[in-house]
């Protein structure tokens, strides 16, 4: 077998290791995350509330009567419209009668000691000159005249004040109205200051919404809001808001809000059902869809957050207020600024200070974003 010199070996094996080192492909570069940004832009937004009430009376009096006793008449009903002093029911008045008859009594008895007294002090006053009797006796005359007087007139109030709680016995509306409630019968005993029946004085009107207070934290505007009739909204009449509550009731757990309604136009009257649209004062705020919520994992662990990719495309947790949670969306009242850059997708695999590559939203043909 022929011997190959050593020289000839290595152009072989020199070409190989040529051929080896230009096939070597260069270290691919660690892909960054891609992710979908939306500049900040904030915008007026004010939450429309959509509400539902009925139109009351301003006014509303519970009206009692101010003494006891039994109920023996009735004159009007629920519905019942009444003139100012207007008898609407009566008391037995036997009890308070024995009172006045009393009082009158006495009365008649302390005038009869008065028209005494003043006999035995006109002879007293006319035997001191003369010396047959004594400047005591006098004295003493005089003092009864004075204490008859003083019981007299203090048995005339007692009786003025009889007469006048036998007036009490009848139930009288204090102004032109419509009865709209009734608490008590014919037969039934009732206290002093307990509620017979509730009146609507004429006047104004108002349409009275409850509200629960996590739809309506911030107070409404001066202008004027369109009250719509529920059965048939083509009927509507304007009106402000006149007055929210400011404690939230303990039994509801809702605002009590009143409009106050212009003069009602036909087919709409006390205790017709109502809905309002209510909107507090547009504030600025910032738009995101819901993708790019997500929750805090520092400091302010489980608060609202979004991320938020700085000028060296490095994203950073951001803590937010969100204002309102709406379908598709959130509003944000606190915590971006204008023009910054928030993920709104592709940030589940995010941590602080990452570096991402933004992803441009591709549009269909008809312009709109996948």
């Amino acid at each position: 077998m022929p011997v190959v010199p050593a020289r000839l070996l290595w152009v072989p094996l020199a070409a190989a290791l040529l051929l080896a080192g230009c096939g070597e492909k260069p270290p691919e570069q660690p892909k960054l995350p891609r992710v979908y940004v939306q500049q900040v832009q904030a915008e007026n937004f004010a939450a429309s509330v959509a509400l539902t009430g009925d139109i009351q009376a301003r006014i509303q009096t519970p009206l009692s009567f101010r003494v006891g006793g039994k109920i023996i008449e009735r004159y009007v009903d629920v519905g019942a419209r009444v003139s100012a002093r207007q008898v609407l029911a009566r008391l037995d008045p036997k009890d308070l009668q024995v009172n006045v008859d009393s009082a009158q009594a006495a009365v008649v008895a302390e005038q009869a000691r008065v028209t005494q007294a003043k006999a035995a002090f006109w002879r007293q006053q006319q035997l001191l000159p003369k010396g047959y009797t004594s400047q005591s006796e006098f004295d003493a005359a005089q003092a009864q005249l004075r204490g008859s007087e003083s019981a007299l007139k203090a048995a005339q109030a007692q009786l003025a004040n009889a007469r006048e709680q036998l007036s009490y016995t009848a139930l009288v509306a204090d102004a032109p109205g419509v009865i709209t409630a009734r608490q008590a019968e014919v037969g039934q005993v009732v206290s002093a200051t307990q509620p017979i029946f509730e009146l609507a004085g004429d006047g104004g009107r108002d349409a009275v919404f409850n509200v629960y207070e996590s739809l309506f934290v911030e107070p409404p505007g001066d202008q004027p809001v369109q009250v719509s009739l529920l059965d048939n909204p083509q009927l509507n009449v304007m009106g402000k808001v006149r007055e929210v509550t400011p404690a939230v009731s303990a039994q509801t757990g809702t605002l009590q809000v009143k409009i106050a309604l212009q003069p009602l136009p036909e087919g709409m009257s006390l205790g017709s059902v109502v809905s309002v649209a209510l909107s507090p004062p547009a504030r600025p705020r910032v738009e995101l869809p819901w993708a790019a919520l997500t929750k805090n994992i520092g400091q302010d662990i489980g608060q609202p957050a979004v991320w938020v990719v700085d000028e060296q495309g490095k994203a950073h947790l951001r803590t937010v207020k969100v204002a309102r949670y709406l379908t598709g969306k959130v509003m944000i009242d606190d915590g971006l600024q204008p023009g910054e850059k928030v993920v709104t997708a592709g940030g589940q695999l995010l941590h602080p200070d990452i570096e991402v590559e933004i992803a441009e939203h591709k549009t269909s043909a008809a312009g709109a974003q996948p």
